[in-house]
């Protein structure tokens, strides 16, 4: 990646650089980054552009569908390059922000992949952003510690899990760090950063390094990523394809381009994952036109359902026939401390969804809390004797069109529009507050959930009237702002840490929930904010 003289300008620093953030900020990082930003950006806006250009159309009637254009992708007989062995293996992954603590604890907690997130689990401050940066070096080293103001120490123990990096997704951009005037992608910084201060310390213990990719949309996006990895290899000195992926299908376009996207990382693609938080979400904003298309409140919009049963199986038997790994999707509970039952039943749904899921034909599945790995360990280690289920074919499994975006039947309780004002709320004063994890009435919610709750009440805002199954009360922008209200006078009460963020979260929720058109991301609109 030799770039001429004019061009090794390097990226420039905005943001507040504390002392230690500068051994992970070095003039040849900055470099680095500015040499990806260069190479890449432009077609990244491109490819942002193109997905406006396609919810146009879905908002002009157009249905999701797949590609006629890649027909022979499809139906290609072609599979994926080898697996590495350190990935054969992935019945249970862990998840989390790239905080210190969180990465010992996952380290250390029994699952076989953790996955570092600087994207949905992550509040992108840039403090948060470099700090991670740090804390993932030191993992990589094997020096990372921590001590908490109590004075418990941690570190991480022998055979921990295998390490994979999140980055933001395409459209997240960070505003602290720009090339020739221009803010870069938060995708190639948090990308460039760890890659070049760690890619060839784990290349040399065949560890990758490893990636999840998240919020494609298109095999082109795909495509991208390929393109830039392959850079960053070359620039690095390393050999072709050592860098893997494996790719969230977590956007309603992606499922009908598993082959192609497959097809265009084939030579360093390790599976695909049910995203199903963010695919709900997907779901909204790719018919945020069509009133025929609403669907009930969150809690009901579960994996059995037709549309994401067909989403899942579909993703399967893709993966499989390819030679790829079937990842299942976030089981988001989290112990609840002092009510025995309540957290018996918690785990009773946990062991219920990851026996659905191996039984599916998963590779593994996903977990947010330490405590739910031996539970689904548990499910995967009965029912997966065998590293992986690649023989599972699912050929019985035949998915149509309109089967994976078909609307599933069921109500709106008042209970469950409360609880879509809550979180959105609540998440979103966390949020701006730097926390991008948040735990609220025992589940793990993060962007992804809360987005899921603020695109849902605009959905049934914006194409009433409608009424509560149980009280035939009228769903409307009264009833809205006067729930938000509560909400808002409930949390700055509270006296937590959020609480001082409450107004200026219900204000941006307000704004987003009364707009005519449904905004993109939460996040986007937030990030002005933070």
């Amino acid at each position: 990646m030799a770039v001429p003289k004019e061009r090794v300008v390097p990226a420039q620093v905005t943001g507040d650089v504390r002392p230690e953030h500068q051994a992970i900020l070095t003039p040849q990082a900055l470099t680095f980054l500015a040499d990806l930003h260069r190479r890449f950006d432009a077609r990244r806006r491109d490819l942002l552009a193109a997905r406006v250009a396609r919810q146009a159309r879905y908002d002009a009637g157009e249905l999701p569908d797949f590609r006629a254009d890649t027909r022979a992708i499809r139906e290609g007989q072609w599979t994926v390059a080898p697996i590495p062995a350190a990935l054969l293996d992935r019945r249970v992954e862990i998840t989390g922000p790239v905080e210190r603590k969180m990465i010992i604890n996952a380290l250390n907690s029994g699952a076989k992949v953790f996955m570092a997130d600087f994207e949905d689990s992550s509040a992108p401050t840039f403090a948060n952003q470099i700090d991670g940066q740090i804390n993932l070096r030191d993992a990589v080293d094997g020096t990372i510690q921590y001590t908490s103001p109590e004075g418990k120490h941690y570190r991480v123990n022998d055979n921990p899990a295998v390490l994979l990096v999140r980055p933001r997704g395409w459209h997240l951009p960070e505003r602290h760090i720009c090339v020739d005037g221009q803010p870069m992608a938060g995708s190639l910084v948090d990308f460039g950063l760890f890659v070049f201060h760690n890619a060839r310390k784990l290349h040399a213990r065949d560890r990758g390094p490893y990636f999840y990719i998240p919020k494609l949309q298109a095999m082109e996006e795909a495509a991208l990523w390929n393109e830039v990895m392959a850079a960053a290899e070359a620039a690095l000195g390393l050999p072709a394809d050592c860098m893997k992926a494996t790719v969230l299908i977590e956007t309603l376009p992606a499922v009908f381009q598993m082959h192609e996207i497959l097809h265009a990382l084939r030579g360093r693609v390790a599976g695909l994952n049910c995203g199903r938080w963010d695919y709900i979400f997907s779901y909204f904003k790719a018919f945020r036109a069509h009133r025929d298309r609403l669907l009930p409140e969150r809690g009901q919009v579960q994996m059995t359902v037709p549309f994401l049963k067909a989403y899942s199986e579909l993703l399967i038997q893709t993966c499989h026939r390819r030679g790829a790994f079937a990842m299942g999707g976030m089981a988001a509970q989290i112990p609840i401390k002092g009510d025995e039952a309540a957290n018996e039943a918690a785990l009773a749904k946990v062991r219920a969804d990851k026996l659905r899921e191996v039984q599916a034909g998963h590779d593994g599945t996903w977990v947010a809390h330490p405590a739910l790995v031996p539970v689904a360990r548990e499910m995967f280690d009965k029912h997966m004797p065998t590293p992986n289920q690649l023989s599972v074919m699912r050929a019985d499994v035949a998915v149509t069109r309109d089967q994976l975006i078909a609307p599933c039947v069921g109500t709106i309780t008042r209970a469950g529009f409360d609880n879509n004002v809550e979180v959105a709320l609540r998440y979103t004063a966390s949020w701006l507050d730097g926390q991008g994890c948040v735990p609220i009435h025992n589940l793990m919610e993060d962007a992804a959930t809360a987005e899921i709750a603020r695109a849902q009440l605009w959905q049934w805002l914006h194409h009433g009237p409608l009424k509560f199954a149980d009280d035939q009360a009228s769903i409307d922008f009264t009833l809205f702002d006067h729930t938000l209200a509560k909400y808002t006078g409930q949390l700055v009460e509270s006296g937590e840490p959020t609480a001082q963020r409450a107004e200026q979260a219900a204000a941006l929720l307000k704004q987003l929930t009364h707009a005519e058109q449904l905004s993109d991301f939460l996040t986007l609109a937030a990030y002005a904010q933070l």
